[in-house]
């Protein structure tokens, strides 16, 4: 079985040491953990009157393609109570995005947010950001 490698992208700003530390037990539980970054606090993006983040990511393998790994993050995030406004720079109890897929950068934001480019970095060094 071929397996894929992505980077996870994970924030919260919203009770975010609980909500960050379910997601990963959530992660953990359906998938293999290769490796996580550090964590760091970050300031809001776009809309600013909110808490600052907390922000890292981690690497996992798995069986599920690029679609099917999308949909269960969406899912994870439902669970632990993200609710999407129309506000998409808004606060949240967490966010889970695939930064990173087979080696190749799949959100444009890791080359915007230093904080997504260290995280990538630590968890793929080999990997070419410009």
């Amino acid at each position: 079985m071929r397996y894929n490698v992505a980077v996870i992208g994970l924030g919260s700003n919203i009770e975010p040491e609980k909500n960050i530390r379910h997601a990963r037990r959530k992660l953990g539980s359906r998938f293999k953990l290769k490796g996580e970054s550090s964590f760091v606090k970050t300031e809001p993006v776009g809309f600013e009157d909110q808490p600052k983040f907390l922000n890292g990511a981690v690497l996992i393998e798995t069986d599920m393609d690029y679609d099917d790994l999308k949909n269960h993050l969406c899912g994870i995030e439902k669970e632990l109570g993200r609710v999407r406004t129309e506000n998409k720079d808004g606060p949240r109890t967490i966010d889970l995005d695939i930064l990173v897929w087979n080696g190749k950068v799949v959100d444009e934001e890791v080359y915007e947010r230093p904080f997504l480019k260290i995280s990538v970095r630590e968890l793929l060094p080999e990997i070419n950001l410009g």
